[in-house]
């Protein structure tokens, strides 16, 4: 896909900012600073349309982006991240959640993983939630650049392996560094769009 004109568009606090013109929305889901930013920025040819942050816990609000009047990509608050208090972890929870189970429009969940690391804890309880809500979902194992290359693809069917062990889950790699897993990420969303 060739996008020609993404826009950031809102970053939301509560179901009445959403955005209201029905378009799909693929959305990211993951640990703090596992690259859901970077990920957007990538896809969209863009160095900073998404805000990056080496800080975890950056994201707070549910950021939207208009990829050319065809979807959103959402970005939604990274979870794991302990600096956060207690309250706002349950706030941001509490929001995250009503989002996922209340908003129509969603099309399609990423989720992403770093590869360098077994799923955690959080992981897998996110894994379990998404699958409860019955929204499709792809899983992402991210920052494939800090492995070896020959070791990805091996790497990617391991972690498929000990997250969905039924296989039906699509799991690809990417890398914001090497960009040559995006075609494959890029054909999926486009067939899934297209449906």
């Amino acid at each position: 896909m060739i996008v020609k004109n993404p826009k950031f568009e809102i970053s939301a606090v509560s179901p009445k900012q959403y955005p209201k013109n029905g378009l799909p929305e693929i959305v990211l889901v993951g640990k703090s600073n596992v690259g859901k930013s970077s990920f957007i920025n990538t896809m969209i040819n863009r160095k900073k349309l998404a805000r990056t942050s080496s800080e975890p816990g950056k994201t707070r609000q549910i950021n939207f982006y208009n990829i050319d009047d065809a979807f959103y990509f959402v970005d939604l608050p990274g979870y794991g991240f302990s600096k956060m208090s207690k309250k706002e972890q349950e706030q941001v929870g509490k929001f995250i959640e009503e989002y996922l189970f209340n908003r129509h429009e969603i099309t399609l969940i990423i989720f992403l993983i770093d590869i360098r690391h077994s799923p955690t804890a959080n992981d897998r309880l996110m894994y379990n939630y998404i699958i409860s809500s019955g929204l499709p979902c792809m899983i992402l194992t991210n920052k494939a650049d800090k492995i070896a290359i020959t070791k990805v693809d091996d790497t990617v069917k391991a972690l498929q392996k000990e997250l969905n062990p039924i296989g039906d889950i699509p799991t690809f790699p990417f890398s914001s560094e090497r960009k040559i897993y995006k075609d494959d990420v890029w054909k999926f969303i486009d067939d899934f769009l297209n449906k």
